[in-house]
């Protein structure tokens, strides 16, 4: 190749080898300004009660009362009555499921809704107490937790757990009377979840795995324990007792049942005083 060739190719190749000249690109839009960043945002918040291993609080036990309170402000933002069915036993109880899936909200089941206007993430204090129809029974429980703006808490919500047993002395009666000394007398009591459902024997709330139990107690000492057995009827526990002398409970007797599962840290507890009367003395004998 000849020289005029040589300088040709290395003219191209320079001119291959220029740097570009930039272009002007040009610029981007800006977004508008989001106008509503700041309004308050409706919030949907389910919160459900439960019985722990058992069903939800229900009409049948006249629901729970559920309270959202502001941690920062000591405002009460919403609060009401947890109204409904106590849910599907089959679903709750033996229905296995993945940890995600909904446990109480597969099908109609008791629940307290609120619809909260929030500007900001809030920290609540939720609480629940319950089952209402029975105060001596009535339990508390609260938990903590962030409310966002506009990001509902749906399907199974906050779940808020009670524990403990309904127990009811059915027998003898605690008003109308007291009890007459050395007289043979039943001590009968029900024991049911707190959402209602009954303990006995082979059910899904199996009595057998329940410490259930009477005691007699003058004043504040234990002066019996009573083995309570199935009955049968009214799904009731019994168990006999003698009703000591007057002058031995001179200000009566307290009749306490006890239920107690310490493997599900449910128990529960009933008391019903009762005054001693003297003994039922025989019909004197009229004289021939």
């Amino acid at each position: 190749m000849n020289r005029a060739g040589i300088r040709l190719r290395l003219l191209l190749l320079s001119f291959l080898l220029m740097p570009l000249p930039c272009l002007a690109l040009p610029a981007p839009e800006e977004a508008p300004p989001d106008l509503h960043l700041n309004d308050p945002k409706p919030t949907t918040v389910l919160v459900r009660v439960v019985a722990h291993g058992s069903m939800v609080l229900g009409k049948e036990v006249g629901g729970a009362r559920v309270t959202i309170t502001d941690v920062a402000t000591g405002q009460i933002l919403a609060t009401g009555i947890q109204q409904g069915d106590a849910g599907d036993q089959n679903q709750i109880m033996r229905t296995p499921r993945l940890m995600e899936e909904a446990h109480y909200s597969s099908r109609p089941a008791a629940v307290f809704t609120a619809t909260l206007d929030l500007v900001t993430p809030t920290l609540v204090d939720i609480a629940a107490e319950g089952p209402l129809a029975f105060p001596a029974a009535t339990q508390r429980v609260s938990t903590r937790a962030w409310l966002i703006p506009g990001h509902d808490l749906t399907s199974d919500g906050i779940v808020l757990t009670l524990y403990g047993y309904i127990v009811q002395i059915e027998h003898p009666k605690s008003v109308g009377g007291g009890l007459i000394a050395k007289d043979d007398v039943v001590l009968r009591a029900s024991v049911l979840t707190l959402s209602g459902a009954l303990v006995r024997p082979h059910g899904d709330w199996d009595s057998r795995k329940v410490h259930i139990y009477g005691e007699l107690l003058i004043g504040t000492k234990v002066m019996e324990r009573l083995q309570m057995f199935y009955s049968g009827d009214n799904a009731s526990f019994e168990a006999p007792f003698f009703v000591p002398l007057p002058k031995d409970a001179p200000d009566g007797i307290t009749l306490r049942v006890v239920a107690a599962d310490p493997s599900s840290g449910n128990f529960g507890v009933a008391e019903a005083k009762f005054p001693v009367l003297s003994e039922r003395l025989p019909p004197k004998r009229s004289s021939p």
